[in-house]
């Protein structure tokens, strides 16, 4: 099978920086280049330190041609990006911000919204694809198989996200003093990535008209997302649990446990880990992933690798924290 050339768009920040780790060392990627504007000339590793070692690569504000590109920018610039800049039909675009996740697209480009679980063949035909947000996809992944048999009404969910889930732009929550041993509710019901999971919930479940009413907060800590979303059901614990089960089977990425969910299992891993719970006819459906891997630059690696047809875990065989 033939090596592929990537590109990244906007490697200075969290997002970038994930990707740049992940695509150096793809056994079927070489990064060809990486761009940033505010930093050419200067060593990735300038930026990103721990790359020390790893590479040489110095970023640029050009571009060169190659098989695939990930748009690591802020919300709104990719969408400039491509306007404003000649890329091939033939290179592949893969979008880390939520410019075409609501079904947005350009002259010659329509977007595949990227969760694997969900729209897998889509994924394998396109040459341009949304990555799913973060919360998003923890949220999505912990509903969808109840979509699937039409069980999901009013849905009532909580989650909280490290510190990376901000960005890197400099801002008051983000001081160690506010954010240590700290945590806060943010954009309660008003979340941009409630349209996102019901669009989701509808492509599979037409008929669903329940709220997606999600509280997010912010934690203290640098990495991760942990999510827990009630719903109401009759279905017996067994019942639901092979329903999700089934849902998953040969998704390498999503995992079913019967233990208790904990944080640490998923940061630093492409894995989406659920448990479920329930009390009378309240399940409580809890998910974890890594903001930065499964949330973001991970999925987006994932998805190359489908798009390409790569082994979907190919660079992505990590190692959780754990400790």
């Amino acid at each position: 099978m033939r090596n592929i050339k990537a590109g990244i768009v906007g490697g200075a920040g969290y997002t970038g920086g994930e990707t740049i780790r992940l695509l150096i060392n793809h056994p079927n990627v070489e990064l060809t280049f990486v761009h940033s504007r505010s930093n050419a000339g200067n060593l990735l590793l300038d930026v990103h330190a721990d790359l020390a070692g790893e590479t040489e690569l110095k970023f640029t504000d050009t571009l060169q041609p190659v098989d695939v590109i990930f748009l690591c920018l802020g919300h709104g610039e990719s969408k400039k990006f491509l306007l404003e800049n000649s890329i091939a039909d033939s290179t592949a675009v893969i979008d880390l911000s939520q410019d075409f996740r609501l079904g947005d697209s350009l002259p010659g480009r329509t977007f595949v919204y990227g969760l694997p679980e969900l729209n897998k063949e889509a994924i394998q035909q396109t040459k341009n694809l949304a990555n799913p947000g973060c919360f998003a996809t923890a949220i999505e992944l912990g509903l969808l198989p109840l979509a699937k048999p039409g069980l999901l009404k009013e849905v009532y969910t909580t989650g909280i996200t490290g510190a990376t889930g901000a960005g890197q732009k400099l801002q008051n929550t983000m001081h160690i003093n506010w954010r240590a041993n700290n945590i806060s509710a943010y954009k309660t019901l008003t979340h941009q990535h409630i349209k996102e999971i019901t669009q989701s919930v509808k492509q599979i479940q037409p008929g669903f008209s329940g709220a997606i009413n999600f509280v997010p907060w912010r934690g203290d800590f640098t990495r991760g997302i942990f999510v827990s979303s009630i719903v109401e059901t009759d279905k017996p614990l067994d019942e639901l649990k092979k329903i999700y089960r089934d849902f998953y089977h040969g998704q390498p990425f999503t995992i079913v446990s019967d233990a208790t969910l904990d944080l640490k299992q998923v940061v630093n891993t492409n894995k989406c880990i659920i448990n479920l719970e329930k009390e009378g006819n309240k399940l409580v459906v809890h998910s974890a992933i890594d903001n930065l891997l499964k949330g973001a630059s991970g999925q987006a690696v994932q998805n190359m690798n489908i798009m390409f047809g790569f082994d979907e875990r190919a660079g992505l065989r990590l190692k959780a924290t754990v400790f």
